[in-house]
């Protein structure tokens, strides 16, 4: 099942008609201007066949939640995880390998440079 983050919804507080561009617009991360261009040259295109398909994404989408990104961090991390969900896991794992190797940093200095817990931890071995 997808998480409500991972879905792709109307956005109606950016519609013009009835909210689909703005939701694909918002799933994609592309900007809603290319998006409506790109839909308005595919209709020219196929003589106006999508304008149906248009209609039903826009009756058969649901309406995007207004809670779903408390911060505009979070909606670009969530586009992110959209595009590329295993570039962003590498992402995240290098992230946490960088502060696990900072910790570690800390760690012996902290240990070398108190000669007192030093001389504990080896009276407890």
């Amino acid at each position: 099942m997808n998480s409500p983050r991972t879905t792709l919804y109307r956005d109606k507080a950016n519609a013009k008609l009835m909210g689909v561009c703005s939701g694909i617009a918002d799933y994609t991360g592309v900007d809603a201007f290319w998006v409506r261009l790109g839909f308005l040259g595919l209709t020219f295109i196929t003589g106006g066949s999508t304008i149906p398909f248009y209609f039903l994404a826009g009756i058969l989408l649901n309406k995007k939640p207004a809670h779903l990104y408390s911060e505009p961090d979070e909606h670009r991390y969530w586009q992110r995880v959209r595009q590329s969900p295993k570039r962003t896991a590498r992402e995240i794992r290098a992230k946490m390998k960088d502060v696990d190797r900072r910790l570690a940093d800390v760690e012996t200095f902290y240990v070398s440079s108190n000669p007192r817990l030093n001389a504990e931890i080896e009276r407890l071995r």
